[in-house]
């Protein structure tokens, strides 16, 4: 990692982007949660991650039901300013019920 540190783990390079853990901010990211299949998940992921304050691309919802029909997993892209909205959207995911985990 390029730049000076600022002593929280994260290096600000020449270009002002916060390299952390191995993730660049601001950055586009993907999410999958996985949940009920009952739940609508494929609305209800995205509009979770518009909640927090992301940017999500509708375009890039996808979604797998597992092979017994049990889960769904729901894949969608976002426009993430900071580690710490990362943070948020994987916490806003794991707070629902219908939610089993995240990715």
């Amino acid at each position: 990692m390029t730049g000076q540190s600022r002593g929280n783990g994260a290096d600000h390079g020449a270009d002002g982007n916060e390299e952390t853990r191995g993730f660049t901010f601001p950055g586009r990211f993907t999410i999958t949660a996985v949940g009920d299949t009952e739940a609508d998940l494929k609305t209800r992921v995205p509009g979770l991650l518009q909640d927090v304050g992301l940017d999500v691309l509708h375009e890039t919802v996808r979604h797998r039901h597992s092979s017994k029909g049990n889960y769904i997993s729901v894949t969608v892209d976002f426009d993430c300013p900071s580690r710490e909205k990362y943070e948020a959207a994987h916490a806003v995911l794991r707070a629902d019920p219908a939610i089993k985990y995240t990715l």
